[in-house]
């Protein structure tokens, strides 16, 4: 006969009545030894309850609100080895129900490739459409290893979106966010600067030479290497031809290879009104006026790095996410202390809400939502539409070339970069997710030295991804949302900011530095951190993924103290279980 067998609230240190955020289970499911149950926040930290044993839940005794103390009945399971007697086999149902399904798309055939027989302007041996961080890196390796290149900008400098309007001009703002709040911080610390003047016209010079800075750092770089630059809008007119057009006419470039590095653009929501109040993130950047309000529609990186900054320069700021969570697909437990902050100081954030209608009125834009617990219709000063990007492979005529492109605009490639078309190949946000400067640098080399002959190939075995945000949330390889649904057996060492010295320091304490290992090999599959400069520490763990390191290689490397960094190899050592910087019961 089975029994049950009670779960309870284990030596949680010196805390009592901690609140319960998230039940992980119900009445029913299999649950197997580590997996968590609940979620607690304390004043220091949230920290995950793991089942001390495999089994089928029988009954769950808390919910999200209640308080819990050490000893506090969780819920009763019937313990595996007895649902075995009973001839009733554990079946694992866990689904990572957070993960955004994946977006199916089609394949475009490709069509009878366009032919062009009239008057070429411009001969080259390879052509690099786009100058983003993946077309001038391509465009720069080729010339190096002795191609004659010509580069294609539709921007009148070189660094494509990245450079121009986006990851640098955003970092140089939230730099600006940074200093301001952390002023803020210090209030309660005797130091006190008072509310700070903003000064937007110097605030966008300053942030304009520091693209003009890097531009022209670029332009020297293609001079000194002799690529021939061209600026203008290029579309496809057959396999070996490129229409270029531009403010002064139109030329056509003959080239013997290509690769596209075209990018991608914001995506748009159908049916707003035609009204400039109305921003993308490109517009946001600008800075014309700091709105009294502002609604950012998308609750993914790109919208929650420009609330940040807004928010931090006066502006009240809402958020509203169609999904039932923000950054969708990204860990909770990342998620969670950055929600936390922001839902103190932003006015409102919706989710699982939709935007029915926008309505332009003298006094604002009229926003109507749909979804539970949706608010009426209200009025903003300005909206920032953040709902992701579209790659550019339609717009660029690449069918003309005949190469296959997908109905997202997307080009499928192979592992050395390369399209269906033999001589072109492409890279970057055109060829899908993830859509990261990072990864296409590395993308355009490897297509480049394809191009002039060498045999590569793109081999990444982890490629991080960081937001911006305050506190900043980096990750690399298998979530742990992925390794539960895909049965995946692993283990986790977590270590909490609250117990490092230099966050204390920092005056932040809602840090974490968590690492998932293959439970078979040891190796390291995955990390997350959040807390201050989580992009630059998340290098250490794509170093430690590449390697193959397990958790002896990254706890027994020496890291400096006091410092952010030394929460990695603590993580590590939480797992391999040698950690003495906190107590963590043995596991029985």
């Amino acid at each position: 006969m089975a029994v049950s067998k009670e779960i309870k609230v284990p030596n949680i240190g010196e805390f009592t009545d901690v609140d319960v955020i998230e039940v992980h289970v119900s009445t029913g499911d299999s649950i197997v030894l580590e997996d968590p149950l609940i979620t607690l926040e304390t004043e220091k930290a949230a920290l995950d309850v793991p089942a001390p044993a495999s089994g089928r839940v029988d009954k769950v005794a808390v919910t999200v609100g209640d308080t819990v103390s050490e000893g506090s009945l969780i819920l009763t399971i019937t313990a595996a080895e007895h649902l075995a007697k009973d001839a009733e086999p554990v079946v694992d149902t866990l689904v990572a129900t957070e993960l955004s399904p994946p977006v199916k798309s089609q394949n475009v055939a490709p069509e009878v490739a366009g032919e062009f027989s009239g008057r070429v302007d411009i001969e080259t041996d390879l052509l690099v459409l786009g100058a983003g961080p993946g077309g001038y890196t391509a465009a720069f390796r080729a010339a190096d290893l002795g191609l004659d290149v010509t580069l294609v900008e539709r921007w009148p400098t070189l660094g494509g979106v990245c450079l121009n309007v986006g990851c640098i001009p955003s970092k140089t703002l939230l730099h600006a966010a940074k200093v301001i709040e952390d002023a803020e911080a210090m209030n309660e610390f005797g130091i006190r600067f008072g509310t700070p003047e903003i000064d937007l016209g110097a605030l966008r010079e300053w942030k304009n030479q520091i693209v003009g800075r890097l531009t022209d750092g670029l332009d020297r770089l293609a001079k000194q290497r002799k690529i021939h630059v061209v600026q203008g809008i290029g579309r496809f007119l057959s396999p070996n031809h490129l229409r270029i057009e531009s403010e002064q006419g139109e030329q056509v470039i003959g080239l013997k290879r290509c690769i596209i590095a075209a990018g991608s653009e914001s995506a748009t929501l159908a049916g707003l009104p035609n009204d400039p109040r109305i921003m993308d993130s490109t517009d946001s950047l600008e800075l014309t006026e700091l709105p009294e309000t502002l609604l950012v529609i998308g609750g993914g990186i790109i919208g929650l790095e420009m609330a940040t900054v807004y928010d931090a320069l006066g502006v009240k700021v809402s958020v509203v996410e169609l999904t039932d969570t923000l950054m969708p697909g990204v860990d909770r437990d990342l998620v969670r202390p950055l929600e936390k902050r922001i839902a103190a100081r932003y006015s409102e954030i919706l989710k699982g809400t939709r935007v029915t209608e926008v309505v332009a009125e003298d006094a604002g834009l009229r926003v109507t939502f749909d979804g539970t617990g949706a608010p009426k219709s209200q009025v903003f000063s300005r909206i920032l539409v953040a709902v992701g990007r579209s790659a550019n492979g339609i717009r660029i005529d690449a069918t003309k070339a005949g190469i296959a492109v997908t109905d997202q605009g997307i080009i499928p490639v192979d592992r050395q970069m390369r399209t269906n078309v033999p001589h072109i190949f492409a890279i970057g946000d055109i060829v899908g997710e993830p859509m990261l400067a990072h990864k296409a640098t590395h993308e355009g080399k490897v297509a480049a030295e394809v191009a002039a002959g060498r045999k590569r190939a793109f081999d990444a075995r982890a490629i991080p991804s960081v937001a911006y945000t305050d506190p900043e949330i980096a990750w690399v390889g298998v979530t742990e949302l992925e390794a539960k649904a895909d049965g995946i057996d692993y283990g986790k060492g977590v270590f909490p900011w609250a117990a490092s010295g230099r966050s204390l320091a920092l005056n932040r304490d809602d840090g974490m530095t968590r690492i998932l290992f293959d439970n078979v090999s040891g190796r390291v599959i995955g990390a997350g951190i959040v807390g201050p400069h989580a992009g630059d520490l998340i290098a250490e763990l794509v170093l430690a993924i590449e390697l193959g390191a397990d958790a002896e290689d990254v706890g027994l490397t020496i890291h400096p103290h006091p410092t952010l960094s030394e929460t990695v190899a603590m993580a590590a050592e939480a797992f391999d279980g040698t950690l003495t910087d906190l107590y963590i019961p043995k596991r029985r």
